[in-house]
């Protein structure tokens, strides 16, 4: 593993793509629409995992919500309902969706029973648990990401994450390289890479796990609906320009006749990591002559018992 993973994204286009966001007025619903349906279902199978983990959190941040999964949010407020929690959003027009939708009315009961929910950024070191739901995948800097989060946690507090893995896309990277293009998608990580990444930043037994989610589609029409989802081709060679009705209907027989020649329906393979980490205690550097806080020293101490 390199400092330079990932290697084939555009910062420009990751920060363009952090940055968009439509307003409801844009939609033809005049509402702007639900989070992905994959990363929904991916969040749903993360917050299973959390059964595993003992500490329950008295305050925990839900990383870029919208996107990550708004359904999947209200699971962790019910599995943690006396936890205050934070929402980041890294886009205004984002960041107002999740409060119309995370926010109870001032007449709801609830709004007098649950911890409170605060749509900012959280001080460092507050966190017990921090969540990002398919998001590093998307990163042009995820190790300066990750350590953000370490510095967010309190010590003992433990990032839940998941993203896409290498073998994502991998029937389109097959079509576009039989079709002579530019690759669809940008390079993904491998979750072992993820692991030395976290343990780099300072976090202590990260855990990664893998699996496979297989897409079907009735037509190349919603297999490339739900790509426009999912997220845009941050690769760095991708197609400098606009491409027309003529490349679009030339995919769609491409598409179309990659599944008749399988004699099966039109799938995409998406592989997901899952990750897991604690933040533990820091280290006391012991020198010739070593000054350490009162609290650091407290700290130790309280270990020690």
């Amino acid at each position: 593993m390199t400092h330079e993973l990932p290697p084939t994204i555009d910062p420009v286009a990751a920060a363009r793509w952090a940055a968009l966001s439509m307003p409801a007025s844009a939609w033809p619903s005049g509402e702007a629409p639900a989070s992905a349906w994959l990363h929904e279902e991916v969040a749903r199978r993360m917050e299973e995992r959390l059964a595993w983990i003992k500490l329950r959190p008295q305050q925990w941040a839900h990383w870029e919500a919208v996107r990550g999964g708004l359904q999947a949010h209200q699971l962790l407020a019910q599995r943690y309902p006396d936890a205050g929690c934070f929402v980041v959003e890294s886009s205004p027009v984002r960041l107002q969706r999740a409060r119309d939708v995370l926010s109870k009315p001032w007449w709801h009961p609830g709004r007098w029973k649950a911890a409170p929910t605060r749509f900012e950024a959280p001080p460092e070191g507050s966190l017990q648990m921090l969540w990002a739901n398919m998001l590093l995948h998307q990163v042009a800097d995820p190790q300066a990401l990750i350590a953000h989060w370490h510095r967010t946690l309190a010590v003992d507090g433990f990032l839940m994450f998941s993203c896409f893995g290498p073998d994502t896309l991998r029937e389109l990277r097959e079509l576009y390289r039989a079709l002579g293009w530019p690759a669809p998608a940008h390079e993904f990580t491998d979750m072992h890479d993820w692991g030395d990444m976290l343990v780099q930043a300072g976090f202590a037994e990260p855990v990664m796990d893998m699996e496979r989610i297989t897409l079907t589609f009735a037509t190349p029409q919603r297999l490339l609906q739900e790509l426009r989802e999912l997220g845009r081709n941050l690769h760095p060679g991708r197609f400098a320009g606009l491409r027309g009705r003529g490349w679009l209907q030339r995919l769609h027989e491409a598409l179309a006749a990659q599944a008749a020649g399988d004699g099966a329906p039109l799938s995409l393979t998406f592989e997901i990591n899952y990750g897991h980490a604690f933040k533990p205690a820091p280290r006391l550097r012991v020198q010739a002559e070593s000054l350490v806080s009162l609290e650091e020293m407290r700290r130790t101490l309280r270990q020690r018992k």
